[in-house]
């Protein structure tokens, strides 16, 4: 299997680990394409990950504003 290309563009929140993993939301470039919204774990120096989901500016404002009105 070839090699993950990815940039991290920006790093928006990092949930504390447990174990080897802590989940991050990051706004990262997968291979060439446009830069989209991540939610996934990785371990200490990003060298793995696990599998996570990417959000499009559109799905992520959709998100932000549904958890607003959720009551924890």
């Amino acid at each position: 299997m070839p090699d993950l290309k990815y940039n991290i563009i920006q790093t928006l929140a990092v949930l504390p680990a447990v174990g080897k993993w802590h989940k991050e939301l990051n706004l990262i470039e997968w291979g060439d394409r446009k830069a989209k919204y991540d939610i996934r774990g990785w371990n200490k120096d990003r060298s793995e990950m696990t599998k996570g989901i990417t959000l499009s500016k559109e799905e992520m404002e959709y998100l932000k504003e549904s958890i607003g009105g959720i009551e924890i």
